[in-house]
């Protein structure tokens, strides 16, 4: 009889037990870490949404990144960091595992199977990051409000598009794409009046806003 190799799930690998694991709940726009602390640690997000933030030395604030289920975060402790270059809080309730730096070496050490996925991760984040910076450097604040719109959504990842999108407020898309609230409230209404987006209970509630495939069109064509 021969037997099949259960595929590795790194959810459920880490949510066992294990020695230098903290499981964290915290609320929404509760810190996870601050710009300046020491890097001593990773996070893995199991449900919620964390927001990642860097502030300049002028005290300018920008939003470098917005991260789901199944992200981790801190990583660039375990090649030598010291202290965070960036600002980690929640933008709903959470629920996080805290991996202390030591734990998390010996796991990727001891478990390939953890480490091969890790790994995988690492590659599709480096692309993301990479598309990211394209995107500022070449695309119209247009572009980049539609194009974070449909990241948001969904659009594009193997699993099902999540048309709805949870609250966020224009601030902090303003600051995800590198622009004013203005801009993005003339675009918001733009997109709407093109029936690219609309919103359950209405605009200035934005209580879940739906994101529709026409959207596409703004980020594949001028």
């Amino acid at each position: 009889m021969v037997r099949t190799q259960t595929p590795f799930n790194l959810e459920t690998f880490l949510a066992k037990a294990s020695k230098g694991r903290t499981i964290l709940t915290p609320s929404r726009k509760q810190i996870l870490f601050a710009q300046g602390d020491p890097a001593d640690a990773v996070f893995y997000i199991q449900s919620g949404k964390v927001k990642l933030t860097v502030v300049s030395e002028h005290g300018k604030e920008a939003v470098v990144a917005i991260l789901e289920r199944g992200a981790f975060l801190g990583e660039s402790c375990l090649v030598g960091q010291t202290v965070r270059t960036a600002t980690a809080s929640t933008l709903e309730d959470s629920r996080i595992l805290r991996i202390d730096k030591a734990a998390m070496l010996r796991m990727l050490h001891e478990q390939p199977a953890f480490a091969e996925a890790f790994m995988s991760y690492l590659l599709v984040h480096s692309i993301r990051v990479q598309e990211d910076l394209v995107d500022q450097l070449f695309n119209s604040s247009e572009k980049r409000l539609a194009r974070a719109l449909l990241l948001l959504a969904h659009f594009g990842k193997e699993s099902k598009p999540e048309t709805v999108i949870a609250k966020i407020s224009q601030e902090t898309l303003a600051e995800m794409i590198g622009t004013t609230r203005s801009r993005v409230s003339f675009f918001m209404n733009k997109f709407r009046k093109l029936g690219f987006i609309d919103y359950k209970g209405g605009p200035r509630r934005n209580s879940g806003l739906h994101v529709h495939s026409s959207l596409l069109n703004v980020v594949l064509y001028d």
